[in-house]
């Protein structure tokens, strides 16, 4: 199966700004507990921070299932045939690390959340059942794990931002415009 529009379907494209913004938003909200509070001085306002970074990025998990379906069932549009062929290769490569980091990093966060004896809740409806019990031999691993992910996360969204600008604004082709408008 092909897409020869040159556009992403409107569910391809609301998937990808929704994940977008919630991932932009857990990734600060994490960054800010992780770094700016501390359970000293800030006490059960870090917990809560927590919570909340904890209930918005639970649902990643979700939406990146669903994503991978209709990305299979609904090719993305071909690239620009200006590309070069490593280009090409290189961007495929990494929207794939993209995905491995989505699914990766709220995997991390679970087992970190449960390993420390806290649940995994998802928008404050449930909680995700343990698949581990509190073991802090789990968590010294999957601590390190999931903040380095997360890191490496934060550098692939910043490359796919500036990738998709630099298409938009120097190639002046319609890579960007395909996850925004429907077309013609």
């Amino acid at each position: 199966m092909k897409n020869t529009t040159g556009y992403y379907t409107r569910t391809a494209q609301l998937l990808h700004w929704l994940m977008a913004i919630i991932f932009i938003a857990a990734w600060l909200i994490g960054f800010y507990s992780g770094n700016f509070l501390s359970y000293e001085t800030d006490g059960s306002f870090k917990g809560e921070v927590i919570t909340l970074h904890k209930n918005i990025a639970t649902t990643i998990i979700f939406l990146v299932v669903i994503r991978i379906f209709w990305r299979y069932t609904h090719p993305a549009p071909e690239l620009p045939a200006s590309m070069l062929p490593l280009m090409k290769k290189l961007a495929h490569l990494g929207h794939l690390a993209l995905y491995l980091v989505l699914l990766a990093l709220p995997i991390t966060g679970c087992l970190f959340s449960w390993s420390a004896g806290h649940p995994a809740p998802v928008l404050y409806l449930f909680d995700i059942p343990r698949l581990v019990q509190e073991d802090p031999d789990i968590l010294a691993i999957v601590k390190p794990l999931h903040i380095y992910i997360s890191w490496a996360a934060g550098l692939l969204l910043a490359g796919h931002i500036l990738a998709a600008l630099k298409h938009h604004f120097i190639d002046k082709d319609n890579v960007l415009r395909s996850m925004i408008h429907q077309g013609k």
